[in-house]
């Protein structure tokens, strides 16, 4: 008897809009079934060579209409879908990890935009791209090259809750970006239209977990017919998945402003089971610089040393040619309009949530009525731009009141409008759906990145970008997954926030959502995430040798800092005042005192081997000297999380067999499947007892080697964490 294979393909009907312009990086899908004409020829015998190599690797078998494919310059490893800022890390991540990869968008001139406020960074923010950068990205080398302003937010508090950010100028951005991009070594660029997705179903899984495997990614076929081969695909569709824009009452199909949606694949995802939702977003007018009244307003300029995003520059392109921005702020005036208009919008009347963190003005208004005004910032786009952009008046009010509406900000009375503000809705996947490695449960070799997980932001993007396309990459050379933990980085506290607990807004990356945020600093995402890079293979020889350099000054700084030990009269013969209570200190313990620097120690000549270090060195050991005394609780509390962590539980336990447990928790438990005790103990509704529970059925149900493995070393300590937890 002969097994018959069936393959699937997702079958474009593109939808045409009147008077726009179809950039959409995905387009519009339908399902539709195949058979295999008739078996091929036998490969050849440097073929056969190549399956066999590929057999016995473990890689998932493809049907033979595309595995005679794989020795031809067609096949790639990786295909990216969309050259947006998850597109650009995607595609840069998966070629790092050695994968032949290609970033597939409708219009190269796209790759690269800042489709929304012209800045990149900001508090919880610019930790993500200093993380995206530790692990060799682009998003911000590109920004110290393409910057116009740069400030350190939050410099008056703890360097913990720091937010490096920078305006930036749009077209210089694009430039630098397109520059890599297209020279990238293992990734390739076509300007096209993908049609198709293929699905081999022979992966199909029938198992008792409530997200069974739906079939296995084996290629994209392209609009113009031809079928490009692959094993994974990386899904970046930003606000495409069914997008609408709204403008008052106005309705109209796209995912940016004269850009088609993607409106069919929303259709074959749920066809394939994935869990759909529906959020919004939106962007402010662009005004015309030349009608602002910028006397009249406070201007705010650069930092005098601008602190760059990668860790490989030393320096700013653009540190001695920074632009200002200006503050302002709207009036009672101003909320008085908006009100009257709510019922002309119908984007602020629909049920489907915004960004909490960065809402319109009629939400602003309408949630925070008591208030008299609301700050508006008035961002420069670029040097040769006449465009500036209001942060803090996005709206989707009617397009003839807007203009009279921006005129009673102070500053804006004569202002011209360029371009109207709109809304956006669109579907995203439930991220729930998603694991560890942004690759989705139901499809092997599928995974997602982007606004499409329910994010919100360029940042948030591109981290999800870079950790998709680095396991796609890996994926495909039959490697394991790179993992970052809640411990590792705010990169892993966001996707363990999106995979645990979903989105019922656009998620948006704070510090504050950190529990490690003493240890995941901006200024120290390097040491937590390039040697977890480099061993994975992905980190360059030029960063690995600037990590190095840097690591081992940062120590040798340290070493001589704790080896100057002297009393309180000691120091004060030094000229530093020190409390007279008999204690010896050393240099590194001073720097907690805030008037102490690395430099005055120099200039005291009391700790000699400390000129020849960096400035950049100076400042990093000086901020671990002020965490040094909290570090030992936040390090107790990381043993605890990797304990949890370290328990696995298995993926396709059956957890109506589980004692104990409320239909809530057992429901969720079935859905979600967590990996590890940590991940359960996580979830939305997850109690002390149930948490004890799942623990006493996994060491009853697990295998006897699993069960010495971890059962017998960790149950202990785990059971400890659930009892302190139950008692707090």
């Amino acid at each position: 008897m002969h097994t018959r294979r069936t393959v699937t393909v997702l079958k474009a009907t593109r939808q045409t809009i009147p008077r726009t312009t179809s950039s959409a990086s995905l387009s519009s899908f339908s399902l539709i079934h195949y058979r295999q004409p008739r078996p091929l020829s036998p490969p050849t015998p440097a073929r056969q060579k190549h399956l066999t190599f590929l057999t016995n690797n473990n890689r998932p078998s493809h049907p033979r209409s595309i595995r005679s494919f794989l020795s031809s310059p067609e096949y790639y490893d990786v295909c990216i879908i969309g050259g947006g800022h998850a597109g650009c890390e995607a595609a840069t991540g998966a070629a790092r990890a050695g994968a032949r990869t290609l970033l597939i968008t409708q219009k190269l001139d796209t790759i690269g935009e800042l489709s929304c406020n012209p800045s990149i960074g900001g508090v919880g923010k610019g930790t993500l791209v200093r993380e995206v950068d530790a692990l060799d990205g682009v998003m911000g080398k590109v920004a110290d090259k393409a910057g116009i302003q740069f400030r350190m937010l939050n410099r008056s508090k703890g360097s913990a809750v720091w937010g490096p950010r920078a305006q930036i100028d749009r077209k210089l951005y694009k430039k630098h970006m397109q520059d890599i991009i297209f020279n990238y070594p293992n990734l390739e660029v076509r300007a096209s239209s993908v049609s198709d997705l293929v699905f081999d179903h022979d992966m199909a899984s029938s198992s008792s977990s409530s997200t069974p495997v739906w079939g296995a990614v084996k290629g994209i076929r392209l609009e113009t017919g031809d079928m490009i081969p692959c094993s994974q695909v990386v899904i970046c569709t930003g606000t495409f998945l069914s997008g609408e824009i709204h403008i008052g009452t106005k309705c109209f199909p796209a995912g940016r402003v004269n850009e088609a949606p993607a409106t069919g694949l929303s259709t074959s995802l749920r066809a394939a089971g994935f869990h759909l939702g529906r959020l919004q977003t939106g962007t402010p007018a662009r005004l015309d610089k030349n009608s602002i009244d910028f006397s009249r307003l406070e201007k705010q300029e650069g930092d005098d040393l601008p602190h760059p995003f990668s860790y490989l520059h030393r320096r700013v392109d653009n540190a001695d040619n920074q632009i200002a921005c200006y503050k302002t702020h709207t009036v009672p005036e101003t909320h008085k309009l908006i009100r009257e208009s709510l019922h002309l919008s119908v984007h602020i009347q629909e049920t489907k949530k915004g960004p909490r963190y960065c809402p319109s003005l009629e939400a602003k208004v309408t949630r925070f009525g008591h208030k008299g005004n609301h700050m508006v910032w008035l961002e420069p786009e670029g040097y040769d731009s006449g465009l500036i952009y209001p942060n803090g008046l996005s709206c989707s009010m009617p397009e003839e009141l807007q203009e009279p509406m921006m005129r009673t900000v102070p500053g804006l009375e004569n202002v011209c409008m360029v371009r109207p503000a709109y809304g956006v809705e669109y579907d995203h996947v439930d991220p729930q759906e998603l694991n560890s490695s942004l690759e989705t449960k139901r499809i092997r070799g599928l995974f997602l990145a982007g606004q499409i997980n329910g994010t919100t932001g360029y940042e948030e993007a591109a981290a999800q970008g870079c950790v998709a396309g680095i396991n796609a990459g890996l994926a495909a050379r039959n490697q394991p997954p790179l993992t970052i933990t809640r411990a590792d980085g705010f990169i892993g506290v966001m996707i363990d926030d999106l995979v645990s607990k979903g989105v019922e807004e656009p998620y948006r990356m704070f510090t504050s959502r950190s529990e490690y945020r003493m240890t995941l600093r901006c200024d120290n995402a390097d040491t937590r995430l390039t040697e977890i890079g480099h061993m994975a293979g992905l980190i360059s020889p030029e960063r690995w040798a600037t990590y190095l350099s840097d690591r081992d000054a940062m120590q040798r700084g340290t070493d001589v800092l704790n080896s100057a030990v002297l009393s309180p009269q000691g120091w004060e013969r030094y000229g530093f005042e020190v409390t007279r209570d008999g204690v010896m200190r050393s240099a590194f313990e001073l720097l907690r005192n805030p008037v102490i620097t690395i430099d005055t120690l120099i200039r005291s000549g009391a700790v000699p081997g400390l000129a020849e270090l960096k400035p950049h060195i100076k400042s990093r050991i000086s901020i671990d000297a002020t965490y040094a005394p909290h570090l030992p609780r936040q390090l107790a509390d990381l043993e605890a999380f990797h304990t949890d962590e370290s328990l696995m539980l298995d993926p396709n336990m059956d957890y109506t067999q589980v004692r104990g447990l409320s239909e809530e928790v057992r429901e969720r438990l079935q859905r979600f499947r967590p990996t590890t005790l940590g991940a359960a103990k996580r979830m939305e509704g997850m109690t002390p007892a149930s948490a004890v529970h799942l623990l006493k059925h996994a060491r009853r149900t697990w295998s006897a080697s699993k069960r010495s493995a971890q059962v017998s070393d960790l149950e202990t300590t785990a059971l400890g964490t659930v009892r302190i937890a139950s008692s707090a």
